[in-house]
């Protein structure tokens, strides 16, 4: 197939560009006749069908044709008399999709169902009839065509029209795939439909339909849809882009092949078996890049393609022309070690010259471009074993063994990505492997799950419009394919589903991040679970949640659990956590978040008035009657390094040597007077814990302090600001030895990620 491919909906050859190893586009006025003259003796394959099982064999070469041959006759049959309004009989259209599956490698079963895929809803042949005659196989894939084609899609994919659409799915990708061949075929011949036909046809296979041959991988339908969409909803640009296209064809000088020419030589001297192909840019490629670049140059219009026999060959011809020629770093990524959610694989790079012209350079095995063009339909039965589906030319460069027609600009939204045909059905096996069942077992789930169709179908249609993706790694060495853009958030459903509910933070590259945090490629994200499983999501967290997985498990939590009326709206906008202070024996109020505790005398909130500490002696040299006050600002405590200074009234103020006040009042000719600890061990201390919002963090954080033997004399909560909490607690301790073991154990409560002293920001006694 050509991605270049006439539009009959606008006049003259879609493009000019001389095409390289390009199988012709089929007569299917010629198709059409055969099907009413050929051959259709018992035993033999009709004419009609020849070149579909030439294309088919081409993949295939030991697959039984017998199904097809009986699936032909019995759609040709049925459909005898029909014409289509561009005049062909009908049949001609099952074959045309039929042959474009066929291109991209589909296996025996899909292309039989797609002979039929037609007969069930135009014809007499019900689905009994079918699965007599080929199996529940054909027939569970004929039925979920057809309730595809029952779909009215309306003027603009409606919400409850997409759901439908992919329940009629019946989560087995091979429907989609016939249902975008399908689209394909009536796109190219749509020339015949009234304009405003025309339109809506390309609006709802550019919101629906492109997308998700692009989430399946099947770049060889995608590019030629998009085209096809982008001469009828845009035709001048259309015209224009296809102008530049055809003054670069006629330019007597050709850069890519000279890149080409230069790559073939140092791969030929360094003994690099490989086949270096120029690989035109469709139309919409050309139309991105020309609006991001401005005016184009030769190598603008194409990229090259290296096809080699092996993985650790890819890195031999990376390494190679790194060497010989001149990188351009910031192009490389390797889209192998790190495949991408969508059956792509390949190396990206990119080599310049004195000139200033740039080539970008795709690098990938044959099979990787096999998977590349055809994505799900080059990997077969996605419930057959693997091996099952190896059959085939293995060196098969793909879709008629071009390099044309494919991949979208500069490598952003790239030609797909991902996992070999072998990954696991794990979650993240699932997400690199849409052929297994759990991929759009996983929409289907999202939307039972979603409150509404509207909610489904806007969360899913932003991801649809998402054609750019980050990988972010696990500290486990794990990797999570996620939207750009993605938060946190993002990242923690689709690791644990809505086991992230119980989230409470991350740890992005090492540091502590807050769920809000928008991830980049390559970071390592590290998330922080909470331990109560009554932990709950926040409705704040939806405004950072951009993926299907974390909006809908959100919506669908808040949903079932309808926040509880407040007697005071300020307690619910102030408060994160509704605990009560349990060990310390006080309730906590609205008003507790901003002030201390009831009952409790009030924190040392100033350096000239701090509070008397009982039990804390100090000793002043020279001066034992002197009356000695501790400071609120660094709060000393026993062992602390201290000094003092004298105050109105002859009180001595008695500071931590490291205190801010210290260096102030020394700036300021205050002279310090010497002080030392008495004999007693126990004394207040004012502590910082800063946390993560999770419910019952308060009463887990005064547990903790509890069991160390410590006595709530004060306790302040702020409110929370991007979900952190920053608590002040002031404690009677029995031993001033046992705080950094009173320090560590609230450090270890869940959702605590910092404690330390209090450091007001006191003026100078």
């Amino acid at each position: 197939m050509s991605a270049e491919a006439t539009n009959p909906a606008t006049p003259g050859p879609a493009s000019a560009t001389p095409r390289r190893r390009s199988l012709p586009r089929i007569d299917l006025r010629r198709l059409g006749r055969a099907a009413l003259l050929g051959s259709a003796a018992r035993g033999r394959l009709p004419d009609a069908i020849g070149h579909v099982v030439e294309a088919h064999r081409a993949h295939h070469p030991d697959a039984d044709l017998e199904p097809l041959r009986r699936a032909y006759v019995l759609a040709e049959s049925s459909h005898r008399g029909q014409m289509r309004k561009s005049g062909e009989p009908y049949i001609t259209h099952p074959l045309a999709v039929t042959l474009i599956l066929a291109e991209l490698g589909a296996e025996t079963t899909t292309l039989t169902a797609s002979l039929l895929h037609d007969t069930v809803e135009d014809t007499d042949v019900t689905l009994d009839q079918v699965r007599e005659q080929f199996g529940e196989e054909v027939r569970y894939l004929v039925d979920g065509v057809t309730k595809l084609e029952k779909v009215d899609y309306g003027a603009a994919a409606e919400s409850e029209t997409f759901r439908k659409m992919l329940v009629a799915t019946g989560s087995d990708v091979r429907v989609m795939s016939i249902k975008l061949a399908d689209r394909l075929h009536n796109m190219r011949t749509l020339g015949v439909m009234r304009p405003e036909k025309q339109e809506r046809i390309a609006k709802v296979t550019r919101d629906v339909l492109i997308p998700l041959a692009e989430r399946l991988g099947v770049q060889a339908l995608k590019t030629e849809l998009e085209d096809l969409v982008f001469a009828i909803l845009h035709p001048e640009e259309y015209e224009r882009t296809r102008e530049l296209i055809v003054d670069n064809a006629s330019r007597a000088d050709d850069p890519l092949a000279e890149f080409a020419d230069a790559m073939r030589a140092v791969l030929r001297d360094a003994a690099i078996q490989a086949e270096v192909l120029i690989r035109p840019r469709h139309f919409v490629s050309v139309h991105r890049v020309s609006r991001k670049r401005g005016r184009l140059r030769g190598c603008d219009f194409g990229r090259l393609l290296v096809l080699v026999n092996e993985d650790a060959d890819c890195y031999a011809v990376l390494g190679e022309l790194h060497t010989c020629m001149t990188p351009v770093v910031s192009e490389f990524k390797d889209f192998i070690a790190v495949p991408k959610f969508n059956l792509y694989q390949s190396l990206h790079t990119a080599v310049a010259r004195e000139d200033g012209q740039v080539a970008e350079v795709l690098i990938r095995t044959h099979q990787m471009h096999k998977v590349a063009e055809a994505g799900v339909v080059a990997l077969g039965n996605p419930y057959a074993a693997p091996a099952e589906e190896q059959s085939g030319d293995g060196s098969s460069a793909g879709v008629s063994g071009t390099a044309g027609g494919g991949g979208t600009a500069g490598g952003g939204g790239t030609a797909g990505s991902s996992g070999t045909a072998g990954s696991s059905g794990t979650a993240d096996g699932e997400r690199v492997d849409p052929t297994r069942p759990g991929w759009l077992s996983r929409l289907l789930d999202w939307q039972e799950a979603a409150p509404d169709p509207d909610t489904f179908w806007s969360t899913l249609r932003e991801d649809l419009a998402q054609d750019r993706e980050i990988t972010v790694f696990r500290p486990d060495g794990g990797t999570l394919g996620l939207p750009e853009g993605a938060t946190c958030v993002d990242a923690a459903y689709a690791q644990y589903g809505e086991d992230a509910h119980a989230c409470i933070g991350a740890r992005v590259n090492g540091r502590l991040a807050t769920l809000s945090t928008v991830l980049r490629d390559g970071d390592t994200v590290q998330l922080l679970m909470g331990q109560d499983p009554a932990s709950e999501p926040s409705r704040e967290w939806l405004e950072h949640a951009h993926t299907p997985a974390a909006r809908i498990a959100i919506q669908r939590w808040l949903a079932t659990h309808p926040a509880p009326a407040e007697p005071e709206e300020v307690a619910s906008a102030a408060r994160p956590v509704a605990d009560t202070l349990a060990p310390a024996g006080a309730e906590r109020s609205a008003e507790s978040t901003a002030r201390p505790l009831p009952d409790a005398p009030a924190a040392d909130s100033a350096a000239d008035t701090p509070a008397p500490r009982p039990g804390a002696a100090i000793t002043v040299d020279g001066r034992p009657d002197a009356t000695v006050r501790l400071a609120g600002c660094c709060t000393p405590v026993p062992a602390d390094e201290v000094t003092g200074f004298a105050v109105r009234g002859g009180v001595v103020t008695v500071h931590r040597v490291e205190c801010a006040a210290v260096a102030r009042m020394a700036d300021a000719g205050r002279a310090a007077v010497d002080v030392h600890w008495g004999d007693s061990a126990g004394c207040r201390v004012t502590l910082v814990a800063e946390s993560f919002g999770r419910p019952h963090l308060l009463a887990d954080l005064t547990e903790a302090m509890a069991l160390e033997g410590a006595e709530i004399v004060a306790a302040t909560v702020e409110p929370p600001s991007q979900q952190r909490v920053r608590h002040t607690y002031t404690l009677q301790l029995p031993d001033a030895a046992h705080l950094p073991t009173l320090m560590r154990a609230m450090r270890n409560v869940p959702g605590v990620y910092d404690v330390s002293r209090a450091q007001h920001h006191a003026s100078a006694s």
